[in-house]
């Protein structure tokens, strides 16, 4: 991509869709506090809404922003949980409204008739403009906690229809949000580039921790010597008023001597482009530190089209002389903080990169490597910079491979890569009890993975530790307050699965096909009593999970009405 900037033209605005045919109601009664913003990282992408406070309490209303039809439901244990999509064609936007406990009745009842129709509790429904019409203000449904949400909330949206890309909310609405509390540094990463540059005598990166003085004025005050090639990240943060949340920022500029080198402004994206924060991002400290410290350079093989840089936002110290490094941070009110870095050019010797062992892995074509047991390929397009690949493998005293350790940092794809691993034993009956777990922070995680002629095939999405496990035990399905099913006329289990994972499960009552909804988060599914299916008296219940591997358990009961 040419990154060449021509920053008095720069970025797109959301001001063209702001005025809308019809101004946005607010979809909640409450007072708007956010507890997250457009934008803002997440593990592997980035929030592609905002979040309305709904007091911690699920069953508020959620009403519709604006005249549109419903062109969506979703209902999942996991992701957006119950979600309507409501498409908006005077403005040519959808808004998502997510995580909700429930539908309105008429759409519930129609979500209902098509789980039992398909026989599933998972289910992803498309609508015709007329079928599901309501006014700017009706109740579409309550706010709850479904899905992956962490905490009752309500996750909201608007997206472009005629581009997919989400566009944060915020410009479309006057919310009265109240936010006059600037964004704030916690602490600088300087990063040389690998074989390029060096950092007081070092290659490795080095951080600045920010410094209050008596006038209660932040500086980075720490003497920074430096040659060569080297970028910088941010560890930062915003804030609003009334609130104890911390936020994304909305716009990240760096300047170097003045001149501006680096730009974000996070105001729309593709969905397609989202998992590009992996490269703007220190991976490495992300996995390790749960901190994000966000690039103002660029990698190869980020394309995020919210940035723009003048040299990839690197810069280079090659004269003896003080570089005045200025970041200027702000967020979507407007409010900004600025911090500034002087770096002192010093001639030092860099050291080559670490080559001993290692298979160079480029940004541009396919990345191969094969070696006894395993195979590798990551395709173009999949790493986000050049890089030197390690290779060990560990033997295991009980998995069906050795531990094949796919180099010595975390390394995250953008694009799937095909692993196989072969098999040193052989021995179960049934091969698709095979899969390929990644061992993490002294756990197993199943990955899953096909079975072909003593090798298993899968697709990654990071490089790490992988080998071969197999699972032969079948989910468990315990009941949970059978005592009290009648008087709260709910029927609930508790299934979990030793290692695969749960995934289907079907239950009958009297023969007939019941709806049990799982929440994914408790491992709970429950059926409630539904007169109009259910008839007082005397049931049999069957439930049949099964986990990834097709181990399979049935519990069966009777319960009175």
């Amino acid at each position: 991509m040419n990154r060449k900037v021509c920053f008095f033209a720069l970025f797109f605005c959301a001001a063209s869709y702001c005025g809308t045919a019809q101004p946005l109601h607010n979809p909640l009664d409450l007072p708007p506090v956010l507890s997250g913003n457009f934008g803002e990282f997440r593990a592997n992408h980035l929030h592609s809404g905002i979040d309305f406070k709904t007091q911690g309490r699920e069953g508020k209303p959620v009403r519709a922003v604006q005249d549109g039809y419903v062109s969506r439901i979703v209902v999942s244990p996991w992701g957006y949980g119950n979600a309507i999509y409501l498409t908006h064609p005077d403005d040519s936007i959808i808004t998502v409204y997510a995580h909700l406990q429930r539908f309105a009745d008429e759409l519930a009842r129609y979500v209902k008739t098509q789980q039992y129709a398909a026989e599933r509790f998972q289910i992803d429904l498309s609508f015709t403009p007329g079928r599901f019409v309501f006014k700017q203000g009706d109740i579409i449904g309550y706010s709850g906690n479904s899905g992956s949400s962490a905490g009752p909330h309500l996750h909201y949206e608007i997206r472009d229809t005629r581009t997919g890309e989400t566009l944060d909310p915020l410009p479309f609405h006057e919310t009265g949000i109240k936010d006059t509390r600037p964004p704030k540094l916690h602490s600088l990463m300087i990063c040389p580039a690998e074989g390029l540059g060096v950092v007081n005598g070092t290659p490795k990166k080095h951080i600045l921790q920010p410094v209050t003085d008596k006038s209660g004025n932040i500086a980075l005050k720490e003497k920074i010597e430096a040659w060569g090639r080297i970028g910088f990240a941010v560890h930062a943060n915003d804030y609003m008023d009334n609130t104890h949340n911390v936020y994304g920022i909305k716009e990240i500029v760096m300047s170097v001597d003045d001149e501006e080198v680096f730009r974000s402004h996070l105001d729309r994206f593709s969905f397609d482009e989202s998992r590009y924060i992996n490269a703007w991002i220190d991976y490495e400290t992300w996995i390790a530190q749960k901190k994000f410290y966000t690039k103002t350079f660029v990698e190869q093989g980020n394309h995020l089209q919210f940035i723009a840089a003048q040299n990839r936002g690197f810069v280079t110290i090659n004269e003896a002389r003080t570089y005045t490094i200025r970041f200027l941070l702000t967020d979507g009110a407007g409010n900004t903080s600025a911090y500034t870095v002087h770096v002192t050019g010093k001639e030092q010797a860099i050291p080559a990169p670490d080559t001993e062992g290692r298979v160079p892995f480029y940004y541009r074509g396919d990345n191969r490597f094969a070696t006894k047991g395993i195979r590798l390929l990551v395709p173009d397009g999949g790493v986000y910079r050049h890089f030197y690949f390690r290779y060990e493998a560990q033997d295991h005293p009980v998995l069906q491979t050795p531990v094949h350790v796919l180099h010595d940092k975390p390394v995250a794809l953008h694009r799937p890569a095909q692993l196989s691993l072969r098999l040193q034993r052989d021995d179960a009956d049934n091969k698709q009890q095979y899969g390929i777990v990644r061992l993490q922070n002294g756990q197993l995680n199943w990955m899953g993975g096909v079975y072909r002629d003593g090798w298993i095939d899968i697709e990654i999405s990071e490089l790490g530790s992988y080998a071969v496990d197999v699972d032969s035990v079948a989910p468990q399905i315990t009941a949970v307050d059978s005592a009290y099913w009648t008087a709260s006329q709910t029927i609930a289990f508790r299934i979990t699965d030793n290692l695969s994972g749960v995934h289907a499960w079907h239950a009958t009552i009297d023969g007939a096909y019941a709806l049990f909804a799982l929440d994914g988060k408790r491992n709970l599914i429950s059926c409630a009593f539904d007169p109009e299916r259910h008839k007082r008296g005397k049931h049999t219940l069957q439930l049949a999970v099964s986990d990834t591997c097709g181990n399979k358990s049935v519990y069966e009961t009777t319960f009175e009405w």
